[in-house]
């Protein structure tokens, strides 16, 4: 039966693969495993409840068509949500889907940092607003992060998600922590900001706290200096949400990672919620007691990955609205295609351009933006060519460059030639009639057709436009390698 379960599931990948994106793919459907086939219906395994919804939500369609074909009209998709209770599984119901809330793990005997009886009056509050003598938190929050301004894309849909759901219900979710993890400069101190301030926003009377893992290292420093170190965690345990952001930085740091992990457990318990930051995912987190690490794993962990070349393209336009200024598209497209790995240095080289622009009375064009990038990046991209397009293309094709240029119809070549003209006119400066002229003397008008049939093939056939995503991303890769 197993077997049977995993073949059809098999099939049903094969279909879903063609119709979703590689990224939308690997996210949400990769992580799925085939549990059993029992009387028409597929039991799958997925990882957490928010998964379970976002399918429903975005694929509930898409599942349907793929489980009848594959088992006809009276098919049946049910689910089985994967529990972080002592590693066990909640099993899938039958005849109807049942959504369990995500269990409360046990933690065991308390030892010591007890928050019971706490008169809040007299906690020290390390984040104290001078002059106002009840307990009153700064939440420590830039207010200009908000998830209005946390551009989406596939490189960072998942953990959007997630803490758009957090910030509507903090701590009745699934996401308990919620870890939002990836390499510097991606948005992470964004994100967590931003659901602290959308927390706040639906509800001021929430105790909201941002604080970065070094200076929580300093309170407790100086907490065991001054024996107070009931005091400070105490203060810690009146928190509704805590954001405590570059967790790795914890490594190594015992008396810490102990502290923590009681405010941890406490927080946990009582339903309140925490939001983690870190530069690796938790399971590859170095110098952290396994225990912590096993805490953090209970909720969701979701990535930021390096944004496309779409989304940065967003992220610099939201960037230019709020600013209030214009810069031609040439120049946008230049910029994003010379900084890829990183937002914040996308929002430097804007600010740079401004600024060069403002004092030297200068517009902002093309020689402009080239010399502000040198202070960005070791080396500019080489300039793309079209001869580089034809190149990477006909390689990729197995065919052999000169016939981009030549008469034969033979279906590959066409679908090479065509490619190579699209990505000619979206990638350069050169005229319609300056790339016919590269693929054999052919007129404006053949280049305007080629760009239309790839258009309207990327529209229709998603393992086209997977092929089409990847030359770019090769085009853009081996360009700055150079």
């Amino acid at each position: 039966m197993v077997n049977d379960c995993t073949a059809v599931w098999n099939n049903c990948l094969q279909t879903i693969r063609r119709n979703v994106n590689n990224q939308s793919f690997k996210t949400w459907f990769e992580p799925i495993r085939p549990v059993r086939l029992d009387d028409g219906a597929l039991t799958i395994q997925v990882p957490n409840k928010f998964f379970y919804e976002w399918l429903e939500e975005h694929y509930v369609q898409l599942l349907k068509m793929t489980i009848r074909k594959e088992l006809g009209d009276g098919g049946r998709l049910e689910y089985q949500i994967l529990m972080s209770k002592a590693g066990q599984q909640q099993p899938a119901h039958e005849n109807q889907l049942r959504v369990p809330q995500a269990a409360v793990p046990k933690t065991g005997k308390k030892k010591s940092y007890q928050p019971g009886g706490v008169d809040a009056g007299n906690i020290k509050n390390p984040f104290i607003i001078p002059g106002i003598k009840k307990l009153k938190v700064d939440p420590q929050l830039n207010t200009s992060y908000n998830l209005d301004n946390f551009i989406e894309g596939d490189c960072n849909r998942l953990a959007r998600s997630a803490g758009y759901a957090v910030s509507k219900k903090p701590g009745g979710t699934a996401f308990n922590p919620l870890v939002v993890f990836g390499d510097v400069g991606l948005g992470k101190t964004h994100l967590a900001q931003a659901i602290g301030n959308e927390v706040l926003k639906s509800d001021p009377t929430k105790t909201v706290l941002y604080v970065s893992c070094e200076k929580f290292t300093n309170q407790i420093i100086e907490s065991i200096k001054n024996n107070a170190v009931n005091d400070l965690v105490n203060f810690y345990q009146l928190v509704d949400v805590l954001i405590v952001d570059d967790i790795q930085f914890l490594k190594n740091k015992t008396k810490t990672q102990e502290i923590f992990f009681h405010i941890f457990n406490q927080l946990h318990q009582h339903g309140k919620q925490i939001i983690l930051t870190s530069d690796r995912p938790p399971k590859d987190l170095e110098g952290l007691e396994a225990r912590l690490i096993s805490r953090f794993k209970w909720g969701l962990s979701a990535d930021l990955q390096v944004p496309d070349f779409e989304t940065r393209r967003a992220i610099l336009e939201s960037k230019m609205m709020k600013e209030g200024v214009h810069i031609p598209s040439q120049v946008s497209e230049y910029i994003c295609y010379n900084i890829q790995n990183n937002v914040r240095e996308l929002e430097g080289v804007l600010v740079s351009l401004i600024a060069q622009s403002t004092l030297n009375n200068q517009e902002i064009d093309i020689d402009l933006a080239k010399r502000v990038i040198k202070n960005f990046v070791k080396q500019i991209n080489k300039e793309i060519s079209v001869e580089f397009i034809q190149d990477l293309v006909a390689n990729h094709f197995d065919v052999p460059v000169e016939k981009l240029s030549g008469k034969t119809r033979k279906r590959h070549v066409v679908v090479a030639r065509q490619l190579s003209m699209y990505l000619a006119k979206k990638m350069t400066d050169q005229s319609l009639k300056a790339i016919g002229d590269m693929f054999g003397g052919r007129d404006h008008s053949t280049v305007i057709y080629s760009c239309k049939t790839v258009q309207d093939l990327l529209d229709t056939d998603m393992i086209f436009k997977d092929t089409v995503v990847e030359l770019e991303k090769k085009i853009k890769l081996t360009l700055s390698e150079h």
